[in-house]
């Protein structure tokens, strides 16, 4: 069984704006409430905790919280520079918290799963045109 919706989860703690920057991006000059990705770099403590609330109900896979770590989406927050260390960071919190889960119980593998979304300013696919397929 795969996890569930992180995002979700984040938003029920109704952070503010100090607490997606954290001590690390207390003076970063745009705002960063509402990416959750930041979050691994500013509390990754949430972010395990929810992967291990996940684990708890039985999930067998955790997605990394890394939906909208790409440069595109995080161009949006002036954080490009930090795509590949959210992503790195994203597998780790994720691993930790499998890692934790296997040491209570090693009587069923548990996986993680690497997680890309879509960027944001992707058209919808059906405004995209298509070649028809032709023979090799």
């Amino acid at each position: 069984m795969i996890d569930g919706a992180i995002g979700t989860l984040i938003q029920q703690n109704h952070f503010g704006e100090a607490d997606y920057r954290g001590e690390r991006f207390a003076t970063h000059t745009t705002d960063l409430k509402n990416n959750n990705e930041v979050l691994m770099l500013s509390r990754p403590d949430v972010i395990e905790a929810i992967h291990t609330d996940y684990l708890e109900a039985g999930a067998d896979i955790l997605e990394t919280n890394t939906f909208n770590a790409n440069a595109v989406s995080l161009a949006d927050y002036d954080l490009v520079s930090y795509a590949r260390e959210m992503n790195l960071v994203g597998a780790q919190v994720a691993r930790s918290a499998v890692d934790a889960a296997l040491r209570r119980d090693p009587s069923r593998p548990r996986w993680v799963a690497g997680y890309s979304g879509p960027a944001r300013d992707l058209p919808p696919s059906s405004s995209m045109s298509r070649a028809p397929p032709t023979a090799a």
